[in-house]
Order: structure tokens, then sequence, then C-alpha cells
């Protein structure tokens, strides 16, 4: 499964979502070869690019161009508690085990 970090410049604000997407995943156990967690700037996304895109909830209305059931909104890009049910969600979603 692949899943992309997104934010407006691709580079701090995404970076940070993207580790804590990684700690999620190796908190829940899961095994992370499984999974491709990258960051990227909301211009150069494309629906086909990952599984699933993690924006803050502002930068959702840039990302038309994306299936809506792919995009998964953030309250807080700083939340890793709401990173993690994200994750969660993702999981249980996709029938993947976990902690």
């Amino acid at each position: 499964m692949k899943i992309f970090a997104v934010c407006q410049s691709g580079l701090g604000t995404s970076f940070m979502v993207q580790m804590n997407i990684e700690s999620a995943l190796q908190e829940l156990g899961v095994d992370v070869k499984d999974f491709t967690v990258e960051h990227t700037d909301s211009g150069s996304v494309s629906g086909d690019m990952a599984d699933y895109f993690f924006a803050e909830k502002t930068l959702v209305p840039a990302l038309s161009n994306l299936p809506e059931e792919k995009i998964i909104s953030l309250n807080s890009i700083i939340d890793a508690d709401e990173i993690k049910q994200q994750v969660i969600n993702i999981l249980d979603k996709n029938a993947i085990t976990h902690r």
C-alpha cells in the first residue's frame, strides 16, 4: 500500500506527517515493508500515485483532482493521535491486522 502525506510545498509539514504515519504503522505492529509512505506538494499529486493521501483539511479543496475516497482529511497535522486513528481506519478498511 502506498500513502502520501501532502502539503502546499511538499517539504516540512508533509515530512512531519509522513514520519507520524510511519510511527503509527510501527506502533500498530504492521509489517512496514508492505507500505510505502512518502511526502509531496499539492501541485504534484495525481490519483494514481497512491492508495491514500493525508492532508490538512484546509488543503483538501486544492486536491480536487484526487478521488475523494483516497483523501484523508486531518483536523490537525501535529496531532499524532489523530493521524494514528486515521491509519487504524485505513488498516481496518483494508482488513489488515494490527495491534
